[in-house]
C-alpha cells in the first residue's frame, strides 16, 4: 500500500512539473538554391534546385514556389540538393576498433556514462556526413535510448533515430554474449536482454523492448560474422519463435528487421513476415523469390564487408573463428546483391556503421553502384526506399511540400559521379542548419 501511495504521489508531483520543452525547428524561412536537385522519387535530376523552407518544413519546390519576403536565401552554386540520407542499419553506440581484445575489455571496463559520451560523437559525425535519419539496430545498457532522447531534446546533434534497445536472438547465438566462460558475465542471459527460448519468451522480449523505448524490433535469425560461438549461416530461431516475434511487433505497430546471413534462417524470417533482411550474404534463389513475393526489403550492408576487407588487408589480427566467417561472407555477399538487383527486390541502404569507422556511411552508395546498381536507384535506396522501410515516408525521404526539411547538398552531379555523396557540404535537419561549408 505504501509503495502504491508513493507511486501516486510521485506521479502527481511529476505531472505538476512544467513540461520539458522539445526543440522546435528554427522559426524562420529559407530559400535553398542549387544548380540541380534530386527529389527522391524521380529517375533524373531536376534543374534548377529550388526549395522553400519555413518552420522546419518544405513549403515550396521549384522556381514557381512563393517565398516569404524575409526568407534567407542560401546560394549553393554548382551543387545538387537531395533529401537527407537515411541509414537503415547502424550501431551508433558501438565504437569502431581494430583491436578485438581491447574492444571486449573496454566493454567491461568503461563506465556507461563514458560510453554515452563516445556515442554522442558518433551521432554528430553521422549527421554531418549527411545522414539525418538512422535505424539503430542493436545496443546495450539502453545507450541508444539515451542517445535518441538527448538528440530529440537538442542536447547533442545527431540524426533522427529509430532504436531497437537490443537485438533479440537465441541462447548462444549471434545476439547473445558468447566467447566467455560460464558465469564470467554474471547470471545467464534472458528475455530482459533479448535472449529467448520459445515463442512465449520471444513475445515477452518484444514487449520488454517496446516498454523501454524500442521503435523497431531487430532479431538475429542466423549466426553472425563477429560472434565467436556460432557458424555464420546457421538458423538460430525456430519458425514458431520468429512467427511470434514478428506478430507481436506488428501488433505494436513496430517494424522488424532480421540479421540473416544464411538462407534457411532468412526464409523462416521472411515467412514470418519480417520487414527486412539484413546482410543476406548467402541468400539462395528460394529466399530471394520469397522476398520478391512478400515485398521484403533487402539491406545488404556492403560497408560491413568493406570494413572487414580493409582490416584483413592491413593485417589486423582477427580471431581465427571470425576470420573464416568473414572470408566466406565477403566472397558471397556481392553476388547475392547482384542477384537481388536482377530479381528487382526492394533494396534499402544500410551500412552496419560501427563495424567500419562512423562517418563513412555514404560510401555505401558507391559500393552499390560498383556492383551494378544504377546511380539513381542507389540514391533512392538511401532516401525514398529507406523512408518506406522505416514507415516514415509521410515525413521524410523526398523533397516535397509538407515533408520535414531534411536536406543535404553535394558538389556537382551525383548521377554522373556517385562518390559526390561522400562530400556533403550542407546539412539541414528539420529546418535547422548543421553544416554549410560550400567548397571553394
Amino acid at each position: 500500500m505504501v509503495r502504491k501511495l508513493f507511486a501516486v504521489f510521485a506521479f502527481s508531483a511529476f505531472a505538476l512539473l512544467p513540461a520539458v520543452a522539445q526543440p522546435k525547428p528554427a522559426a524562420k524561412s529559407y530559400v535553398l538554391k542549387a544548380a540541380r536537385m534530386f527529389d527522391g522519387k524521380s529517375n533524373q535530376l531536376l534543374t534548377p534546385g529550388y526549395l522553400v523552407v519555413t518552420d522546419g518544413k518544405i513549403v515550396g519546390v521549384g522556381t514557381g514556389a512563393n517565398a516569404p519576403a524575409d526568407a534567407e536565401v542560401i546560394e549553393l552554386g554548382d551543387a545538387t540538393l537531395l533529401p537527407g540520407f537515411i541509414d537503415a542499419h547502424t550501431h551508433l553506440t558501438l565504437m569502431y576498433s581494430e583491436d578485438y581484445a581491447k574492444a571486449a575489455l573496454d566493454g567491461l571496463r568503461k563506465p556507461i556514462p563514458e560510453m554515452a559520451l563516445d556515442s554522442s560523437v558518433n551521432a554528430r559525425v553521422t549527421l554531418l556526413a549527411g545522414f539525418t535519419t538512422v535505424r539503430d539496430v542493436g545496443s546495450s545498457e539502453y545507450l541508444d535510448a539515451g542517445l535518441r532522447n538527448a538528440i530529440n531534446r537538442g542536447v547533442v546533434p545527431g540524426p533522427r533515430m529509430l532504436i531497437a534497445v537490443h537485438a533479440i536472438g537465441a541462447t548462444g547465438g549471434h545476439c547473445d554474449e558468447t566467447g566467455w566462460r560460464e558465469g564470467a558475465l554474471g547470471r545467464e542471459t534472458g528475455p530482459e536482454v533479448g535472449v529467448v527460448n520459445g515463442a512465449d519468451e520471444a513475445r515477452r522480449a518484444v514487449r520488454l523492448a517496446h516498454k523501454y523505448g524500442a521503435t523497431v524490433i531487430k532479431t538475429c535469425a542466423t549466426g553472425g560474422v563477429l560472434s565467436l560461438a556460432d557458424a555464420v549461416d546457421t538458423p538460430q530461431l525456430t519458425q514458431a519463435e520468429l512467427d511470434a516475434l514478428v506478430d507481436e511487433a506488428h501488433a505494436l505497430r513496430l517494424k522488424t528487421a532480421a540479421h540473416a546471413h544464411g538462407a534457411e534462417g532468412a526464409k523462416r524470417a521472411i515467412r514470418a513476415g519480417i520487414d527486412s533482411i539484413e546482410h543476406g550474404s548467402f541468400l539462395d534463389e528460394e529466399a530471394l523469390s520469397l522476398m520478391k513475393q512478400k515485398g521484403t526489403y533487402y539491406v545488404p550492408t556492403l560497408m560491413a564487408t568493406q570494413g572487414l576487407s580493409e582490416q584483413i588487408q592491413k593485417g589486423v589480427p582477427i580471431p581465427p573463428a571470425i576470420r573464416v566467417k568473414a572470408d566466406a561472407a565477403i566472397a558471397s555477399v556481392h553476388k547475392t546483391f547482384q542477384n537481388a538487383i536482377a530479381k528487382n527486390i526492394k533494396i534499402g541502404l544500410g551500412t552496419d556503421a560501427g563495424v567500419y569507422p562512423h562517418g563513412r556511411n555514404a560510401e555505401e552508395f558507391h559500393q552499390m553502384v560498383d556492383l551494378g546498381m544504377k546511380p539513381v536507384d542507389a540514391l533512392k535506396a538511401g532516401t525514398f526506399n529507406d523512408a518506406d522501410l522505416l514507415g516514415l515516408s509521410d515525413r521524410i525521404g523526398t523533397l516535397e511540400a509538407g515533408k520535414l526539411a531534411d536536406v543535404v547538398a553535394v558538389p556537382g552531379d551525383p548521377i554522373q559521379n556517385i562518390r559526390q555523396t561522400e562530400h556533403v557540404f550542407f546539412v539541414m535537419k528539420e529546418g535547422v542548419i548543421y553544416k554549410n561549408q560550400k567548397p571553394d
